[in-house]
């Protein structure tokens, strides 16, 4: 199941994942798969090595061969010292397309059937924003991915769109039945972009929306 996550600046976004994270503490619970979510967050300092597989539960091929898979097999390799490279805080000695393709690799190592992402692509160039969401689609396709978009192009695939407004979810719908409803705050932000890019949105939810209706009419 594939989630887009939307709403203007201060629509109450991030404060979701922040919740799911117990980033922050939320009033009420969080269930998922009827397992209350409460735990205190983990934070990964130390070595490349540790932060892709922290309890050293994989074999080094494994680990090269996600890094690979993310293409950053040949940039760790160049390291003088390779996986064992010391991150600084936050990744600071990695650039920000880099850190988001070495989550991803972590969360492929793991096979996480839960895949949580804030803007990934926001701050990449167009290279890796295209192989984030290739990555995406390819080696995540039977899990749950919920995506905090920031272009809006990213979640024209997805199975739903939650359209948060003030802190509220507002809209909770397939992405293409949004856009058909004219007066939808989903179809509001994406005229935002300008009323051509808008039908190409379309165009291309569109395409989605049929495919995935055709496939449970063919099961």
């Amino acid at each position: 199941l594939k989630i887009g996550i939307v709403g203007r600046t201060g629509a109450g976004k991030s404060s979701l994942l922040r919740a799911l994270f117990r980033l922050t503490e939320p009033e009420g619970k969080i269930f998922i798969d009827d397992i209350d979510t409460k735990t205190d967050p983990v934070l990964f300092i130390g070595t490349l090595s540790k932060n892709l597989d922290p309890f050293d539960e994989y074999p080094a091929e494994k680990v090269w061969r996600v890094l690979e898979q993310v293409e950053l097999k040949n940039a760790v390799a160049e390291l003088p010292m390779g996986l064992e490279t010391h991150m600084q805080e936050g990744g600071a000695n990695f650039s920000v397309g880099q850190r988001q393709l070495i989550c991803l690799a972590r969360a492929l190592l793991r096979q996480s059937r839960i895949l949580v992402i804030d803007e990934a692509t926001a701050n990449v160039d167009p290279v890796t924003d295209s192989l984030i969401q290739r990555t995406i689609k390819e080696c995540f396709r039977d899990a749950t991915v919920l995506t905090i978009a920031h272009r809006l192009h990213t979640i024209m695939d997805s199975d739903r769109v939650m359209v948060f407004e003030n802190g509220k979810l507002i809209e909770f719908d397939h992405p293409y039945t949004l856009l058909c409803q004219t007066n939808s705050a989903f179809s509001a932000l994406a005229l935002e972009t300008g009323e051509g890019y808008a039908q190409q949105l379309k165009r291309i939810a569109a395409v989605s929306y049929n495919m995935k209706k055709g496939n449970k009419s063919s099961s």
